[in-house]
């Protein structure tokens, strides 16, 4: 299994993991986008908020958000994880990540 499949695999399985441990009315409520959000969260900080080294994605325009996940998956734009990140997303996906996130709102 190469390990891009492994990835999503993992990442399936956590999202149905985390869909499972939800009440079913709390479930209904949930994206996809939102659930692959999750994962950005670990470095991007709590809800794309970061105050750290990483820049901040929460309330990220959609087409920026879409623009940059798609230059670091091509190749087009300097990364030092967010390529490895990126090749793993269907054009689909990361317009539903990038929704998400646009959403979210600044928080400063």
């Amino acid at each position: 299994m190469s390990s891009h499949r492994k990835g999503r695999v993992a990442l399936t399985a956590f999202a149905l993991a985390a869909m499972l441990a939800l009440p079913a009315a709390a479930q209904a409520q949930i994206t996809r986008g939102e659930l692959m959000a999750v994962s950005c969260f670990a470095c991007h900080g709590t809800d794309g908020y970061s105050s750290g080294d990483m820049p901040a994605i929460d309330g990220m325009p959609a087409d920026e958000i879409v623009k940059a996940m798609k230059g670091y998956r091509e190749g087009l734009k300097a990364a030092t994880v967010m390529d490895r990140h990126a090749k793993g997303y269907s054009d689909e996906e990361i317009a539903q990540l990038a929704n998400y996130l646009s959403k979210l709102g600044k928080k400063r």
